[in-house]
């Protein structure tokens, strides 16, 4: 779990900050001169100004968890994909270790399609 946590880390972070980089400032004055408060600026500005970028970042991270977890089943567990991919070659079944990675690839392939779903449906869109 922790692996998992550390790769999803990044690409979300990293990508909120190039987001509130890339915010305009005139949107911070504006809210400024409007006398919005901290929270009232963070709500309604810089967060739908960063939105694109979270989600975008949120899209690399289920990527990379997805990347990170097949490895991580292949050591020291006895059930999940990546511990299959290793008892297939083990049993030279290697019809079966075809199918496990089409799988691993049309799951990662739906996570990416949900994610997208979602970004899409968060933008109004």
């Amino acid at each position: 779990m922790f692996l998992l946590a550390f790769a999803a880390l990044w690409p979300i972070l990293l990508n909120t900050a190039a987001g509130v980089r890339q915010l305009n400032p005139q949107w911070l004055l504006l809210s400024k001169s409007l006398a919005a408060t901290g929270r009232e600026t963070l709500v309604r500005v810089i967060l739908p100004g960063v939105l694109g970028q979270i989600l975008t970042g949120l899209r690399l991270a289920i990527g990379i968890s997805w990347i990170v977890l097949v490895p991580c089943e292949m050591l020291g567990v006895q059930a999940g994909l990546g511990y299959f991919i290793l008892d297939t070659r083990d049993r030279l079944a290697y019809g079966e270790l075809v199918a496990v990675v089409l799988v691993i690839g049309v799951i990662g392939y739906l996570l990416d399609l949900l994610a997208r779903r979602l970004a899409l449906a968060l933008r109004g869109g």
